[in-house]
């Protein structure tokens, strides 16, 4: 089988930086300071009850930014670290998110037909990491994921990636429908992959800008993302397990969009 050629210019417009050495950080002044430093902020764990003028400074910041903040028992906190945490632990991301409303319009520029792969509700982390990975080695341009109910991109997800989360973007969203609303008014076209869906993949039109849709193994693709899809495909079983896991599904569903656009 002829392998199929890496484009050069795929991703010119993406630097991969190096990952921190440490996904946390602790202490109310410690945190401030890693959010005004640019720091990429996944969440940040707090005490109930906290009060003072500094906490009272970092809940100010923390709003005004858009971090996702949780409130947890002092028992979680410290089984996370056993160091003086102040009741304030923030988890920091080992890749700088981008920007999806400025990575479109690149792509389009450089004459490049986008494939976009968004996931909704994945929490497992080493889900996330081989699904980046797949992602990456299918050519895929950016991975795009929810800013709540989905599973962390830590050091986990990195390692699981095989570092594929260092060369593929990544775009936070707070709300999935938004950015799907907007990749369709760019004119990607949205697909969902689900077994509700009639038609299969390998009969289903996959090329053309695409953005690509998996849900949890749980619980599906939500239904407000599933009412804007343009199409719903689904992966033939014939055993008797009802379905693949989702990082599997994944590779079989890129590797038939690249297939379609070979």
């Amino acid at each position: 089988m002829t392998p199929i050629p890496h484009s050069s210019s795929r991703r010119p417009y993406y630097k991969p930086k190096p990952a921190p050495k440490t996904d946390i950080v602790f202490g109310i002044r410690a945190i401030m300071e890693a959010v005004q430093a640019g720091k990429e902020i996944e969440k940040v764990l707090l005490r109930p009850g906290l009060n003072g003028a500094l906490y009272q400074e970092l809940a100010v910041l923390l709003r005004e930014r858009g971090i996702v903040v949780q409130y947890v028992p002092p028992e979680k906190l410290n089984r996370i670290t056993a160091k003086n945490h102040q009741g304030a632990i923030a988890f920091v991301s080992p890749v700088e998110y981008q920007n999806l409303t400025m990575l479109i319009p690149s792509l389009f520029e450089q004459g490049t037909e986008p494939l976009i792969l968004i996931l909704d509700g994945i929490t497992d982390v080493r889900n996330i990491g081989a699904i980046a990975r797949s992602a990456e080695c299918a050519g895929v341009h950016a991975l795009v994921v929810p800013e709540r109910g989905s599973a962390q991109i830590n050091s986990d997800a990195l390692k699981t990636s095989a570092g594929a989360l260092n060369h593929i973007p990544v775009c936070r969203t707070p709300l999935l429908r938004d950015s799907i609303l907007f990749l369709k008014n760019s004119g990607l076209k949205i697909v969902a992959a689900t077994e509700k869906a009639t038609e299969t993949l390998f009969t289903a039109p996959m090329t053309g800008p695409m953005a690509l849709i998996l849900g949890s193994e749980e619980t599906g693709i939500s239904p407000e993302c599933l009412k804007l899809c343009d199409l719903m495909v689904r992966i033939p079983v014939l055993g008797h397990i009802e379905s693949l896991n989702v990082s599997a599904a994944a590779s079989v569903l890129l590797y038939e969009v690249v297939r379609q656009r070979s």
